[in-house]
């Protein structure tokens, strides 16, 4: 179980979480929604130790900061450097450097490892292409893999879903899926609740603070979206909006 309690942490003199506290269970789906600058980011930064927080962070009754190499983070797209001169394949055997240590070659079985990863995001056939060559949705699926490779207990994903085609969104979700019944625990963040909403055990509601955690027909309500995204905010138009969008 991850163990979140009381967690607080201001980034760049900026507060961005308020005493946030939550679970997650072995083989759970659990989405982290809110409107942009809410904190979803900074959770991730916070949970992995990379800026100054308070609280407690734990899995299995130990601080999560001494065994990240069960956590497999991806940020967003546009936080990665698209230009650096490495290959798809280099990257994901990137992922085999903690089981490998800095100065040993990929063995046999790390070669295996990352070959089977890159199939089961169907980009085996571009390992020598340059990551900056590749489409968005292509991007985003070398990222996931290097995840697989790694083979992680917690995976956090911070907006995976965003500006990707309909064959990567298809092949994420699946994995998503695969992950769970393996009993891994992911955290999937994004700012668009409305779709593929029923993929999740759980969603977790965040602006600064914790405003709701439930299922998600618990945590779609006016009441909550309200809290989090103002009080001119219509749950009844946004699904309208997003179904004239859907006929368009």
């Amino acid at each position: 179980m991850l163990e979140v309690q009381g967690l607080s942490a201001k980034y760049q003199n900026i507060s961005g979480l308020e005493e946030v506290s939550f679970n997650i269970d072995s083989g759970e789906l659990v989405g982290l929604i809110g409107p942009n600058g809410a904190g979803k980011s900074t959770m991730f930064k916070a949970l992995l130790g990379l800026i100054p927080t308070r609280g407690q962070v734990s899995y299995c009754q130990c601080p999560l900061h001494q065994q990240l190499d069960k956590v497999a983070y991806i940020p967003q797209r546009s936080q990665i450097d698209w230009d650096y001169p490495t290959t798809v394949g280099n990257v994901v055997m990137m992922s085999r450097t903690r089981h490998l240590g800095w100065f040993r070659y990929p063995t046999a079985h790390d070669r295996k490892i990352v070959q089977e990863a890159m199939e089961q995001v169907e980009i085996e056939d571009l390992k020598n292409r340059r990551i900056g060559e590749l489409s968005g949705g292509q991007q985003q699926r070398v990222f996931l893999a290097r995840a697989l490779a790694q083979e992680a207990e917690i995976f956090l994903l911070d907006e995976p879903l965003t500006g990707v085609d309909g064959k990567t969104e298809t092949i994420i979700l699946d994995i998503f899926n695969q992950l769970k019944k393996s009993g891994k625990i992911l955290l999937i963040a994004s700012h668009d609740w409305d779709e593929n909403i029923d993929q999740f055990d759980r969603l977790l509601l965040l602006n600064h603070h914790l405003i709701a955690d439930g299922k998600p027909q618990q945590v779609i309500n006016q009441e909550n979206i309200k809290q989090a995204y103002g009080s001119l905010f219509s749950l009844a138009a946004h699904h309208q909006k997003k179904g004239n969008d859907l006929i368009c």
